[in-house]
């Protein structure tokens, strides 16, 4: 099931659905603390159960390990994209499809994750230097809003 292959996949990169719960909780204790990380994990899931998730999960991942392994079409886009080039923005387009599943809501809370990286953002971020995380951390990012917004609109207030 392709569910169980993503998940695996993150796993391989070093990215557990606690990791992404905890980026979820990040985004939403301030607003409900009652919030609890199982909580959190279980909308994570459901997140990762969409299809369109799963698409560019997989291809954003697909991504990076051609360009950690120098099998990438072009070598100068291949710099670009390891190197994460600040103009590149190609890996926040694909987070933003992710989004767009989950309204303004998702894309808000994506621009706020995506600028402080919180917990595994920020360890992905710190070990580009090794891996190549380009599409990944945007990825975790948007997977987190978007199970954020999730929650949002699930709340009364």
């Amino acid at each position: 099931m392709m569910y169980e292959r993503c998940v695996a996949y993150l796993d391989q990169r070093g990215v557990t659905l606690d990791d992404i719960a905890d980026c979820v909780l990040f985004l939403q204790q301030r607003y409900h603390p009652e919030l609890t990380l199982a909580q959190c994990r279980n909308v994570v899931e459901e997140v990762l159960h969409k299809r369109e998730v799963q698409y560019a999960l997989l291809t954003g991942i697909g991504i990076d390990v051609a360009v950690e392994n120098h099998r990438f079409l072009d070598p100068q886009l291949e710099m670009i994209v390891q190197a994460d080039a600040p103009l590149y923005g190609i890996d926040e387009v694909l987070a933003y499809g992710i989004c767009n599943l989950y309204g303004s809501i998702a894309l808000t809370n994506y621009g706020y994750i995506d600028k402080c990286k919180p917990g595994i953002i920020e360890k992905l971020n710190r070990d580009h230097a090794v891996n190549c995380h380009t599409f990944l951390d945007d990825i975790i990012g948007a997977v987190a809003a978007s199970a954020a917004g999730k929650i949002a609109h699930n709340y009364e207030k």
